[in-house]
């Protein structure tokens, strides 16, 4: 039977988390589909990887090199979105993945890239064999209450300046 996990907050680690469950679920030989929503860097571990951990883990981006302005997405900002979420449908609907992560979808929805209606309506579609994973900062409340597991990731202590180490951070 197949859950919905949603991690969010303001804290690090939310990808992280959805990623540790990617490795886990590889590692008993089931399938993982990784989408990422809003980024397109290609020099991150977990995007790196793929090659080394095919067949059963895939990755794709949709999503530019460069920062969303909070609540001003672009025209384009917001296609890229509507194409991750319809091909999310055709994994499910084709692959039908043991794990599906929607790495930043939270924060798609809370800067206006989608409704949470369309979400909603995408979950509605997954199959029940399926672990979906929702991840990103500001989940509105209706992914919450819909979520089966729900983990909020808050700051507890961080150094003053952001520390970005190759491995640990991308």
């Amino acid at each position: 039977m197949g859950l919905i996990y949603l991690y969010t907050g303001t804290g690090a680690g939310k990808t992280t988390n959805a990623l540790g469950l990617a490795l886990r679920a590889v590692g008993h030989g089931y399938k993982v589909v990784i989408i990422q929503f809003m980024k397109g860097w290609k020099n991150v571990g977990e995007y790196k990887i793929r090659r080394r951990l095919q067949p059963h883990y895939e990755i794709y981006q949709f999503g530019s090199r460069s920062f969303i302005e909070p609540g001003k997405p672009s025209a384009k900002d917001i296609k890229k979105a509507k194409e991750a979420l319809k091909f999310a449908e055709k994994i499910v609907r084709e692959r039908k993945p043991f794990l599906l992560v929607l790495d930043e979808i939270n924060l798609a929805v809370a800067w206006g890239l989608l409704t949470v209606e369309e979400v909603l309506e995408f979950l509605d579609k997954v199959p029940k064999r399926t672990n979906v994973v929702l991840t990103g900062r500001y989940a509105p409340k209706e992914l919450i209450e819909r979520a089966d597991a729900v983990n909020e990731i808050i700051e507890v202590k961080y150094p003053p300046q952001m520390i970005t180490q190759k491995g640990i951070q991308y």
